[in-house]
């Protein structure tokens, strides 16, 4: 008799990890105390919507603040900070809380789970990821509780701070006002304590210790994976800001007939969730065409390594533009800020890309025969649920059966699948064959 150990790498831990969150999730979601009906939320309606908490994708096919009850709005949000810090970050907080040790396989799985090259420190990362984010999340809740108090009363106030501040933070997209923050598109307070939300959340746990230890050092010497999401990160916001701005400033359904104040917040507001939380604070179903198209594009980006966010990455975006304009100059190397990127850092942000691309497309192709709507509503949706975005015109509640299987497999796969990849293509990259053919040129172009 022989007992055959089974080890699991990393990536299936973390996507098995993922899929039991999800699958305990939904039963909780589908008891009857969940839904203000009392009936509980049906079965496929229960997986998809705590796949999109879980995943921090914000895509419901239910209104969230008034068909679940209280119980079903607190399981949401659990998921929501349990998949936007991920379940292997929660569990060492546990770990620590109860003095266990953290062996290597867990430090191992915090590592894959947090996007990190090494594994040294990897714990105490995780324990500033911890603090920064209940820290941030504590601070925005009480700023969002002030602002609303007036509104809602001092009780509401407190329970929909803490909702939308964690919605926020990991990027989510969740709210309870049924309309997002429509209604707030002209206040000052509620649009960038939310957009700071979500950039502070989506740029990422390497580049917030970096800052970090830059700031306490006095010492503003920055890795160059800090300088390019940052610059990334900026760069996106102001060209999103700006076209969506131009785009829609004589739309009447969206900015048309609003104050310059509250067109120049809605543009920025709207070019900041695209990077992968679905708050939207004008109509989404009644932008332009050109519009939905550019923000397709900020949705497949996403936000950055090791954040709340989906998405290819920024880090992976910048890769790819480096390199084409490399190419264009006639160099042989590709160069930012005075250090040139690996060339196993290039391949793997073009496989990602393709991978990516081919996944949207199939996705795409599918739903446009199994849904009652246009290409670009569905190609809309499916880099919305890829890119864990939550963004929608519309079409969420509409969708078949099948249809909210595929976003489903979509929402999951553009959480997990990128890490998972990344994973396996470093470490087939370290294991690869030394053996190196003679070199032939093709023709291509």
């Amino acid at each position: 008799m022989y007992r055959k150990r089974i080890n699991m790498t990393p990536p299936q831990i973390l996507a098995i990890g993922f899929g039991v969150v999800i699958i305990l999730g939904a039963f909780l979601l589908t008891l009857p105390i969940a839904t203000v009906n009392g009936k509980g939320c049906p079965w496929l309606n229960a997986l998809f919507t705590s796949t999109s908490a879980t995943c921090v994708t914000g895509l419901i096919v239910a209104d969230t603040g008034t068909y679940f009850s209280r119980f079903g709005q607190v399981v949401i949000a659990l998921l929501i900070q349990v998949g936007g810090l991920g379940f292997m970050s929660m569990s060492v907080l546990f770990a620590l809380a109860l003095g266990k040790r953290i062996l290597l396989k867990e430090r191992l799985i915090v590592q894959e789970a947090l996007n990190q090259i090494n594994v040294e420190g990897i714990i105490r990362v995780t324990k500033f990821l911890l603090g920064v984010t209940f820290i941030i999340e504590g601070v925005a809740a009480f700023i969002l509780t002030i602002r609303w108090a007036p509104d809602l009363g001092w009780g509401k106030a407190v329970y929909y701070g803490i909702f939308h501040s964690v919605s926020g933070f990991c990027n989510a997209g969740f709210d309870l006002f049924s309309v997002s923050m429509v209604n707030y598109r002209g206040d000052i307070t509620v649009n960038l304590v939310m957009t700071s939300l979500i950039i502070i959340g989506g740029i990422g746990v390497t580049v917030l210790v970096d800052l970090a230890n830059g700031i306490s050092h006095r010492k503003m010497k920055f890795s160059l994976h800090t300088k390019m999401v940052l610059s990334i990160t900026a760069i996106l916001i102001v060209v999103g800001t700006v076209v969506i701005f131009l785009l829609e400033v004589n739309n009447p359904h969206t900015l048309g007939n609003i104050s310059w104040k509250e067109k120049i917040l809605a543009s920025y507001f709207q070019a900041v969730v695209p990077r992968t939380a679905g708050f939207n604070s004008v109509p989404i179903g009644e932008l332009h065409e050109v519009t939905l198209f550019f923000m397709v594009i900020l949705m497949f980006i996403g936000a950055s390594p090791g954040s709340t966010g989906g998405g290819i990455k920024t880090t992976t975006f910048g890769t790819i533009s480096l390199l084409i304009l490399s190419l264009i100059k006639g160099k042989n190397e590709v160069e930012v800020f005075d250090r040139t990127i690996p060339k196993e850092t290039i391949f793997k942000s073009l496989t990602i890309f393709l991978i990516s691309l081919g996944l949207v497309v199939v996705a795409t192709m599918v739903m446009l025969i199994t849904e009652k709507a246009n290409l670009i509503q569905v190609l809309f949706e499916v880099v919305s649920a890829f890119g864990t975005v939550g963004l929608s015109t519309g079409l969420t509640p509409t969708l078949t059966p099948l249809g909210k299987v595929i976003i489903i497999f979509t929402m999951f796969l553009g959480r997990v699948g990128p890490l998972t990849l990344a994973f396996a293509l470093t470490e087939r990259m370290r294991k690869g064959s030394q053996i190196r053919h003679p070199e032939e040129k093709i023709n291509v172009g």
